[in-house]
This record gives structure tokens, C-alpha cells and sequence, in this order.
């Protein structure tokens, strides 16, 4: 049965005995969701979380230790606020909805040390999870320096988790890690060690019945990134911090500030899989953009991701411009090396041509320092603000639409620092952004709107460099809208139809084409050549060229991470239902589509082979069986 909300006159008498060693329980506005903050043997403050009075997170570990000052022992709590209903309405033109709302009750809960110093936990209590984060504001420590992390998340033994391995500094290809570019581990028992260098966020897990999504929001550039430490013994997960070589050239690791020190959100999306499927945490929880214009979501054509370095030349980008233009997208990517082997006076013949097509110029650039050892180039034009901010007014007055920054050092505060700079000078120029090589975006496509997406994820790319990352590409696209593109915008590259050089591929084009609706991101570079796509029939080539740019809802429908995924998405009066199947074998599933009503529309789904497709009228007002084939997937219109 359900908890009923505590009415906010009630938990406002927490206030009244702020001495004592807890306070009331927080609930959500509708009851389900339940925080109760106490502080424990020792003075170690905790905190667990109830969904329906059953427990979902067991006592956990609140708490900073920052030089001079430990808030993580030896605390009593010294004032519990009045519970407080915060609101919020927002509006994003990349990602699962447009017109967003958020309501969670919130308080605040003060603990002192033996010192008497001071720090404050916030805590919100949505219907959809709950968030909290620490503000030490305390005037006896002018320079606030942050040492380490006590916050944990603790689930039952029996609990799973489907997570990525965070990778080790400076390994990979031309020492570019971490760049959140590894396979999940699914189905992992609670306490599994990561096999590098800790857990990627969103971190996703099932207890009972219950699903949770772990991430982190608010980042502004004052705090380093985090991500869950490699072991969890007990099932119990520890915030950790970026390693030493995360950093800006010279620049800091770790939070420090001479002003107020606030943390981000730590955030869990809980509920049933659906819920945290549809969950907007990750942007709720984010700044709100301040003047800041939304950047104009697209479509691009894109030849690297198939054709590869020697693509990057004026006549192959020319013909990219027209491919574009043919399929009504509004992008040409144009990737690594362009100042070399084209040159800035060519790419303004370039976005100037692109220009009489409707379709926009985007251009590649190397963020990098030394704290790698790639040579791509331009490289070392974006490291200082004016140098930055002077490369950004050339791109504008050559009439290119935006920028891709690759190969970042990872999640320390000068790095993060370092993004968000070049979000801030970017879209002063009038520049959209796309960040590869990149740390998880962690809800700035709500403050930063002219961010369009990142890639933080093993890409299509990895699907052309060797077979085994082909091979795994099936399971690994049908985890990502539980967990990497739960909240945030995913540069995927997705679709490929043709053939992919000296790669076998594992997908079938049903499945090809549902990832151009499963996958959320603000541009989407499809990787698919000219050449393949003249292979397809004529209605796929239509669905593509008149695709929607960005969505005003979502809805979950079925799926499992790893196994298979369906969701709808809406865009104006149209529905959009696409799937995707990763098993072995064919699976039907019986689709509920009566939230679209009794609508007429058009199935696109694999044919007998795995490069064929079939067309068939459905109707959406009464339960649909659709049989998806093994690595096989659809799209279903409704118009």
C-alpha cells in the first residue's frame, strides 16, 4: 500500500526539534517516495530511501571532508528547514520532451561538526526520484578545498547492475581515455568490482522490483565530475573523483572555492522501468539556461564515419552537401584535418555553397593540449579565451554553423571548467556544439542550449574498426536508452543500410532504422553514404528525409536493457513507435498503443533478408503484434 504524502505542515515541525538526532521523513507529492535522514552512531550522518514503505536504497553515507573540515564524522544535526514544495517548468529542443514540468518536496538538513562548522545537505523528493546536494558556506574556512566524498548508495545483496567500466587515465588510442566509451556490464551482481577504473554514471540497477538510475546534474564548472569507485563491497557504491591526469595543462583536479562550495546534484531516478525510462531527472536537477538562444536541432550527412580520413577533402564534402540536400537535412559535417586538406578559404566556398542548399557547415576542431598525443588538427586554436573566441568569430563570418571538439583529458574541475568555456564563447559566436572524446554531459543540454549532443559512448565508429565491436553493437544499442541516453543527447552516429568496409554487419535494417528514433540527439549524424542509401526502397528513403528534428514527448512502451527496446516519440499530431530486438532469436511483442488512438498507420520492418525491408498499414487503436527479428527492428507512423 501506498505511503500517503505528509502534508508540509506536518514536516515543518521537524524544525522544532532540530536537535535531535532525525527528522521526519520526506515524502514525494504523491507518497510513493520516501527520505529519512538520520545521524548515527558515531555523528555519520545517513540516509535511505523508501518506495511504497519497501527500501530501495539501505542506509547510506552522507558527508564531505574538505582540508579543515570534516563533514562526514562525528556531526550532529543542528536545524532541519521547513519542507518546502519547489516547481519548475522548462523547455528543451533536444531530448525525450519538449515542454517539461518538475515538482519535489524539498529540505534542508544542517549537520555541525565538533568545530561547530557547518554544512548543509538539500534534499528533493520528486514523484520520479530523489536528488540532494551539499553547500558548505562556512566562514571559518575562507579557501574551502575538497579533500574526498563520503556519499554512497547501498542496495540489497540481491540486487543487479547494468554498468559501463569507467576507463583508465591516459590509456587508449593516443593516451585519449577516459572518454566513456566502453561496453556495459549487465545483469553484474551488486559489489562485482569494475574491471578499470570505477562505474560510469548513469549507473542502472534493479532491487525488487523497484529500477534505479544514478547520474549527477549541475555542473557549472566550480566542481570536478565524479563517477562510483571500483569496488562496492556489500553492494554499497562510493562516489569517486576523476584521477590525477583529468586535468586542464596545469589546471586544478579537484573542487576548491574561496566563496560558497556547492556540489552537483546527486540524483536517482526510481520507479518501475517505465518510469525511469521516461524519467527528466537529469535535466531537472540541471541549471536553467540564463539568455541563452536554443540551438536549431538537425539532421547532418557525415562521410568520415564510413569513408574515413581521405574523405576529408573539398570535392567528397561537396558531394556530402548535396547528399544532405537531397535527403532535406540541414547539416554537412566536416571532420578532421578540414584546415589541412581543404582550408579555411575552401570552407567558406564550402558553407557558402551549403548555404544556397539550406544545408548548414559544421567543422571539426582538437581541444587537446598535451595531455594526449594526438596530432589531428586544428589543434591547440580553442586552449585560450582569445585565441578561442577570435577562431569562433572567423567560423562565424565563413558562415559555419558550428563546431565538433574532440579528444577532452577527462573529469577534473579545469576540464569541466575548460567545456564549459567553450559553451559559453560558442554560443556568443552563434555556435552549435558537439563534444567528442568527451565526459558525460550530465544535463547541459538545459543550461547550455546551443550544446546539440556528445558522443560519451562506444559509437558507431568502434562498429567499423574491428569485427568484435560489430558483433557487440546489437546488445550495446539496446542498453543505451536505459542508461547513456536516458538523459542526456548520445552522438551514436547511427544508421548504416550498405555495406561497411571489411565488416561483417550484425544488425539487420529494421534495426538500423529504429535507431534514428530510439537514439536521442540534437543533431544527428547519420553515418550512412550516398551509396547505401540509394539501396533502400523508396518509402525508407521518404521516412528519412521527412524524420522530425526534435520530439515534444515520449513514451516507454516495452523493452529490456540489453535485450530490447520500444518507445514512441511524438513530434506535433505524429506519433513515432520505433524497436529493436538484440536477442538471438525473433521476439514478438504485443504493443499498447491506445494513448495514440484509433489511428491508421504504416509499419516499417525487416523483410526475409537482413538488407530488406517490408511495408504494411496497422491501426493503433487496438493491440498490436509485431515480431521483430533476431538484430532486427521497425518503425510504426502514425500520422
Amino acid at each position: 500500500m501506498a505511503r500517503p504524502a505528509l502534508p508540509l505542515s506536518v514536516l515543518a515541525m521537524a524544525a522544532l526539534v532540530a536537535s535531535h538526532a532525525c527528522a521526519a521523513p520526506l515524502a514525494s507529492p504523491d507518497g510513493h517516495l520516501a527520505v529519512d535522514v538520520k545521524v548515527g552512531p558515531g555523528g555519520m550522518p545517513t540516509y535511505t530511501v523508501a518506495r511504497d514503505g519497501k527500501p530501495v536504497i539501505l542506509p547510506s553515507a552522507l558527508g564531505l571532508r574538505l582540508q579543515g573540515a570534516d563533514f562526514s564524522r562525528g556531526l550532529k544535526l543542528a536545524a532541519t528547514s521547513d519542507a518546502v514544495r519547489v516547481a519548475d517548468s522548462y523547455d528543451m529542443a533536444v531530448g525525450k520532451r519538449r515542454h517539461i514540468q518538475y515538482t519535489a518536496s524539498e529540505q534542508t538538513y544542517t549537520l555541525e561538526n565538533a568545530r561547530k562548522q557547518r554544512i548543509a545537505v538539500t534534499f528533493r523528493v520528486s514523484d520520479g526520484g530523489v536528488a540532494f546536494r551539499y553547500t558548505v558556506a562556512e566562514p571559518s574556512l575562507p579557501n574551502k578545498k575538497f579533500i574526498d566524498e563520503a556519499t554512497s548508495f547501498a542496495f540489497a545483496k540481491s540486487a543487479q547492475g547494468w554498468l559501463q567500466p569507467m576507463s583508465v587515465a591516459q590509456t587508449g588510442w593516443a593516451n585519449t581515455n577516459p572518454s566513456y566509451e566502453e561496453l556495459y556490464k549487465m545483469g553484474v551482481p551488486v559489489g562485482t568490482p569494475s574491471p578499470l577504473a570505477g562505474w560510469a554514471f548513469p549507473a542502472l540497477f534493479k532491487t525488487g522490483d523497484t529500477w534505479v538510475a544514478l547520474t549527477e546534474a549541475g555542473m557549472d564548472g566550480t566542481f570536478h565530475a565524479s563517477r562510483l569507485q571500483a569496488q562496492s563491497p556489500n553492494g554499497v557504491y562510493r562516489i569517486g573523483g576523476p584521477a590525477k591526469p583529468e586535468v586542464f595543462t596545469d589546471g586544478a583536479l579537484l573542487a576548491q572555492t574561496t566563496g560558497t562550495l556547492t556540489s552537483p546534484w546527486r540524483v536517482m531516478a526510481i520507479g518501475s522501468l517505465a518510469q525511469v525510462a521516461d524519467s527528466t531527472l537529469g535535466t531537472d536537477l540541471a541549471a536553467p539556461a540564463v539568455g541563452a538562444p536554443m540551438g536549431q536541432p538537425g539532421h547532418a550527412s557525415w562521410s568520415w564515419a564510413i569513408l574515413k580520413d581521405d574523405a576529408t577533402v573539398y570535392d567528397v564534402q561537396k558531394k556530402f552537401i548535396d547528399y544532405a540536400a537531397d535527403m532535406r537535412w540541414d547539416y554537412t559535417l566536416i571532420d578532421a584535418d578540414w584546415d589541412r586538406k581543404i582550408g579555411y578559404d575552401k570552407v567558406r566556398e564550402l558553407a557558402q555553397y551549403g548555404a544556397s542548399k539550406k544545408v548548414g557547415v559544421l567543422v571539426w576542431y582538437n581541444s587537446s593540449g598535451p595531455w594526449n598525443k594526438t596530432e589531428y588538427s586544428p589543434k591547440g586554436k580553442l586552449l585560450e579565451r582569445d585565441a578561442r573566441r577570435a577562431e569562433f568569430a572567423k567560423l562565424r563570418d565563413m558562415g559555419v554553423k558550428g563546431v565538433k571538439v574532440d579528444f577532452f583529458a577527462g573529469d577534473g574541475k579545469s576540464m569541466i571548467a575548460y567545456y564549459i568555456d567553450i559553451l559559453k564563447d560558442a554560443a556568443e559566436y552563434g555556435l552549435l556544439v558537439n563534444f567528442h572524446g568527451a565526459t558525460l554531459p550530465r544535463g547541459w543540454a538545459r543550461t547550455y542550449p546551443n550544446l546539440m549532443t556528445m558522443e560519451s559512448i562506444r559509437g558507431f565508429e568502434f562498429a567499423t574498426f574491428e569485427q568484435a565491436n560489430q558483433d557487440a553493437v546489437v546488445k550495446h544499442a539496446a542498453m543505451l536508452p536505459f542508461a547513456r541516453n536516458l538523459f542526456d543527447p548520445m552522438d551514436f552516429t547511427p544508421v548504416v543500410f550498405g555495406d561497411i568496409p571489411n565488416i561483417k554487419r550484425a544488425t539487420r535494417n529494421g534495426f538500423e532504422l529504429a535507431e534514428s528514433v530510439l537514439f536521442l540527439s540534437g543533431i544527428q549524424h547519420f553515418a550512412e553514404i550516398p551509396e547505401g542509401m540509394a539501396t533502400v526502397p523508396p518509402y525508407v528513403k521518404a521516412f528519412m528525409q521527412e524524420l522530425p528534428r526534435s520530439w515534444d514527448d515520449s513514451k516507454f512502451i516495452d523493452g529490456f536493457p540489453g535485450q530490447y527496446a520500444v518507445i514512441a516519440r511524438k513530434a506535433g499530431d505524429s506519433w513515432y513507435v520505433a524497436g529493436i530486438n538484440a536477442e538471438d532469436g525473433a521476439k514478438t511483442v504485443t504493443l499498447d498503443l491506445s494513448f495514440i488512438g484509433a489511428r491508421e498507420g504504416s509499419l516499417m520492418t525487416d523483410g526475409d533478408g537482413p538488407r530488406s525491408f517490408t511495408q504494411q498499414a496497422i491501426q493503433a487503436g487496438k493491440p498490436i503484434q509485431v515480431t521483430l527479428q533476431p538484430h532486427g527492428g521497425f518503425v510504426a507512423v502514425f500520422k
